[in-house]
């Protein structure tokens, strides 16, 4: 059975998933996330319309428009 952890790689500016080389030569504007079995121990905040990496704050100000992910 495959294994259902892994590293993605995301823009912070824009939440999109991007290349690994991309990472190495943007870290500032660039995250890896570890996501899968038993790592859920992080919670990032999210713009459902934009995909966009968000603060606490603004999810609990827009709870209709933001979600919360364990990651």
């Amino acid at each position: 059975m495959a294994s259902t952890e892994q590293d993605v790689n995301r823009s912070a500016k824009s939440g999109r998933f991007v290349k690994e080389s991309t990472t190495k030569r943007s870290p500032k504007t660039t995250t890896t996330e570890h996501v899968g079995k038993d790592h859920a121990d992080r919670e990032v905040n999210r713009s459902t319309s934009t995909g966009r990496f968000v603060k606490k704050t603004t999810t609990e100000l827009h709870p209709s428009t933001t979600e919360t992910q364990k990651v």
